[in-house]
């Protein structure tokens, strides 16, 4: 046995055990032989975990049918109930693992007694309303054959319609942190009997200040030792490992390496070009033949903004999305794009986090990220769909930040100038 998993294991025994049932083999008509999966050498099925039949019924909904490498590691020592650290990109399954677990819990081991309103059995605390919304989507996919109870709480949408939603049983509540925060303050929200905490992202939770929020919502929560904690982060950063070391009990670590599945398969292309043609390399670009769904990144709000309006001035369907655009517009413009209606999105980082879109064709770095992760998370757009490529433009500006990216990646970005015609 492993160090990892005997500190699970250790971990484990001082939190309450959960039982282990065998689901029922028929579920409304519906039965596991109906989910046939065939064993693969190297490869773990759900069907391997023994999961709740409602749980396994949803998961062959979504279309799951072989767990990612985060997804095994994640269920092998959630499920036994341990606390984890776990280290993945975007694109690498990550989500759907700490909610199959969640999900399995909440199936095999009923409320205690006494669950009062507002009062969610687990929690999973993420840095954006993007993020939030899709985590709460895929949640409630999952469960869409169970009874359990899911909402969320972020910013930007009414308070007075999330709180209706939390004034019931609550399994699972998806939030931001200063929402979160907002309904703690108020009475509104009682955390003194979560079981499960998920902090998603936590370096970008980091970066974006969220932590003392974050700090006081825990500290009305169960001690560690009384609730399973579960942190994802793309990298093990000195202040991750801090956080876990003061929010988790003896987390086991799941690390995998590399990028996520798909993504070394994707196309990188990096193109040298002046900061004034970039706008005239862009509309080309768009309109080459393949370029039928495309995410167009862009390092700040107002550059977003004229890019959406200089491609719509060129004839091209384009729609922006950042930080300054109403929550119900972002969740129309993103129904749009998966729709077919749109052939561009324009989006900050921020904003990009969270987006799930399966047939992305290419993705354009109109300028590169500062922070080298945010390269890796825009590859995870298309590394996901399997789609065509990532094509940067590298401008004078640009240059600063390239050396940092290869380094990070531990790839070199092929640079070149633009093929005739494109300029």
């Amino acid at each position: 046995m492993s160090e990892s998993e005997k500190t699970t294991q250790e971990a484990a025994a001082r939190k309450p055990k959960r039982r282990r049932r065998k689901p029922r083999r028929r579920q409304s008509g519906w039965d596991l032989r109906q989910f046939k999966v065939p064993a693969v050498a190297g490869k773990w099925r759900f069907h391997d975990f023994d999961l709740p039949l409602p749980l396994m019924r949803g998961i062959q909904a979504q279309g799951f049918e072989y767990c990612t490498p985060i997804q095994a590691e994640t269920l092998r020592h959630t499920l036994l109930g341990g606390d984890i650290l776990g280290k993945a990109q975007t694109g690498t399954g990550k989500t759907a693992a700490f909610l199959i677990s969640i999900l399995a819990y909440f199936l095999e081991e009923k409320a205690p007694d006494g669950q009062k309103k507002r009062a969610p059995r687990a929690l999973v605390v993420a840095p954006t309303r993007e993020l939030t919304l899709q985590i709460e989507k895929d949640a409630k996919g999952l469960a869409r054959y169970t009874h359990l109870s899911i909402t969320s709480a972020v910013s930007g949408i009414d308070y007075q319609q999330q709180r209706e939603q939390l004034d019931k049983n609550v399994d699972l509540l998806v939030a931001t942190p200063g929402r979160l925060l907002d309904f703690q303050q108020k009475g509104e929200l009682d955390l003194s009997q979560t079981e499960v905490l998920v902090l998603d992202e936590a370096e970008r939770m980091l970066s974006m200040g969220f932590i003392p929020d974050v700090k006081r919502i825990i500290q009305h929560m169960p001690a560690r030792d009384e609730r399973q904690t579960w942190l994802f982060s793309t990298a093990f950063s000195d202040d991750v490992l801090t956080l876990a070391d003061q929010w988790a009990q003896s987390p086991a670590r799941v690390s995998l390496q590399g990028s996520a599945d798909g993504q070394a398969d994707v196309d990188q292309l990096a193109y040298r070009v002046a900061d004034a043609d970039k706008p005239r390399l862009l509309v080309k670009l768009l309109q080459q033949e393949g370029f039928e769904r495309v995410i167009v990144f862009g390092n700040r709000r107002d550059l977003v903004r004229k890019l959406e309006g200089e491609l719509r001035q060129a004839g091209i369907s384009a729609a922006p999305l950042s930080g300054d655009v109403p929550q119900a517009e972002r969740i129309a413009t993103l129904e749009q794009f998966r729709e077919g209606k749109l052939q561009v999105l324009v989006a900050t980082d921020v904003a990009g986090r969270g987006m799930q879109i399966d047939d992305v064709s290419h993705v354009v770095n109109y300028t590169l990220p500062e922070d080298p992760e945010d390269y890796v998370h825009r590859l995870g757009r298309i590394g996901r769909a399997g789609g065509k490529g990532i094509v940067s433009l590298v401008g004078e500006e640009d240059a600063f930040s390239l050396p940092e990216i290869e380094r990070y990646t531990g790839d070199k970005l092929p640079c070149e100038r633009p093929p005739e015609g494109l300029l």
